[in-house]
Parts: C-alpha cells; structure tokens; sequence
C-alpha cells in the first residue's frame, strides 16, 4: 500500500438525495471487475440494488484535499452498524484513503461499543482488504463473504491522511 502524502486531507461530507447518480456510477465503476469476473454485472440491476438501500442519511461522500474519492455508507442494524457500502475511486486506490476511512467508522463503532459488519463480493480484491483490516469471516454464500469486527478500543494510528471535522 502506498502510503499518502501529509499534506493530503480527508474529510466526509453529508449526501443528499440528489447525490443518487453520481454515487451509483462510482459504485458500479468499483463492482464492475469483480462482477463481469462472476458473470453477473448487470447495470440495471446495480441500479436496483442501490436505489432498494440509498439512505443518503447515512451516506458521506469522501473528498480527499477537496475531491470526491469515494463514499461510505454505516448503518446502525441490530446492535452493530453495518458497513454497507465503501468504494474509492480506481485512481485513488492503494493510498491509504480506505484504511483511514475504516479508522473513522471503527472508531464509531468503538465509541458506541458495537461491531462492524461488512459483506463483499466472494471475488472481490476486497476481502483481502477487510481481513486485512481485523475483519474475521463468519459466513460464505454463494456470491458474497460476510465478515465482523469486533467492538474494541482501536488506538489512533497515524496515516498520513489528516482529518478535518
């Protein structure tokens, strides 16, 4: 992983409603490798998947030095919150921005004494990231891993992004 620069600034910013668009396209730009390699990449069905779960109440767009990277969605579900959705830009990936993301909602998660759950695409370069990251596998389906984290005090560990409120 490359390590980001100091002087980059990462910073999430409520969505809204009108953010469904752009926020789609970055999503299936993200899926579309992992999916065409299972056969199932299906931008109408992207589509409904993600129109079936925009909560843009608990969606933050990630801007790294101003621009949009990326985006997260946590959602509170049965005594964890659920890390529904994380996608960074292709041209942003391996700089960290995702590893300090997963500090901000773990440190969340944390604050509140729950779990962090997340599910990937079994194919996906993703889960490596996630076990990576202290995700443990608790479930295979037939097309996604499912993986929990603990609820733990994590220690702030320097990144090289810097966060601004």
């Amino acid at each position: 992983m490359t390590t980001p620069s100091p002087e980059q600034t990462l910073r999430f910013v409520p969505a809204a409603d009108a953010d469904f668009e752009a926020l789609l396209a970055l999503r299936i730009a993200a899926m579309r490798e992992s999916l065409e390699r299972i056969g199932r990449f299906d931008p109408a069905r992207a589509r409904e998947r993600f129109a079936a779960g925009f909560a843009p109440e608990h969606t933050r767009h990630i801007l790294v030095n101003g621009e949009r990277v990326g985006f997260v969605v946590v959602k509170p579900q049965e005594g964890a919150l659920v890390l529904d959705h994380l996608y960074i830009a292709s041209g942003a990936q391996g700089q960290g921005i995702g590893a300090a993301v997963l500090l901000e909602v773990f440190a969340q998660a944390d604050a509140a004494g729950l779990p962090v759950r997340v599910g990937a695409l079994r194919d996906s370069d993703s889960n490596r990231f996630y076990l990576r990251h202290g995700f443990e596998l608790i479930e295979r389906a037939e097309f996604d891993n499912y993986y929990r984290r603990p609820a733990r005090i994590q220690p702030r560990i320097a990144s090289g992004l810097h966060r601004v409120p």
